[in-house]
């Protein structure tokens, strides 16, 4: 079989490090596309040093608009195994050498800084949060942060600056900022 067998990008993927306290996931992984094809490459060739090469992966063929039963990686196929039961945002990788690797499959439109905030929770060492969990968590603190967003740019609009001065930094103590509500 020919075909490419050098990824065209890097994936962005972040592991769990090697602890001896497991958690549910091994880490999160932030495709570019929903292209199972064009992105599997890259996502094997980051995983061949930890978890060996990748020979089968399991996955709800819900996110992937193109569901095919084998990929090509490099000069050789990766079997797919899909299963509407699976949670859609877990991907479970199996080797021949050292097992299984289950990822958080991060959606590629999700902006940068919420797809860092779940790659971090997702390869927390002792992670015991589903992926339904992390992503229902992202989607309430991404709310919230558009709202205070949104309060700060009105109270910009309405005429700048509060009225209210800020607190002052104390030379040699540690700032932890407030919320808006609670400052006086």
């Amino acid at each position: 079989m020919t075909g490419s067998t050098a990824p065209t990008r890097q994936a962005r993927l972040a592991l769990t490090p090697n602890t001896s306290m497991a958690g549910l996931l091994d880490g999160a992984w932030w495709p570019y596309s929903r292209d199972l094809a064009a992105e599997l490459p890259a996502l094997a060739d980051a995983l061949r040093g930890r978890f060996g090469r990748v020979t089968r992966i399991a996955a709800n063929p819900a996110p992937w608009p193109v569901a095919p039963y084998k990929v090509p990686v490099g000069e050789r196929l990766v079997h797919v195994g899909w299963f509407i039961d699976q949670a859609p945002d877990v991907m479970i990788l199996l080797s021949y050498s050292l097992g299984r690797c289950d990822l958080l499959v991060v959606p590629p439109e999700t902006g940068p800084a919420a797809a860092a905030r779940l790659m971090a929770a997702a390869s927390a060492p002792g992670n015991v949060h589903t992926t339904d969990t992390l992503m229902s968590e992202e989607g309430a603190t991404g709310r919230l942060l558009q709202e205070a967003g949104d309060r700060e740019n009105a109270r910009e609009t309405e005429g700048g600056a509060s009225r209210r001065p800020r607190p002052r930094a104390v030379v040699g103590a540690r700032m932890i900022p407030l919320p808006w509500t609670l400052r006086r």
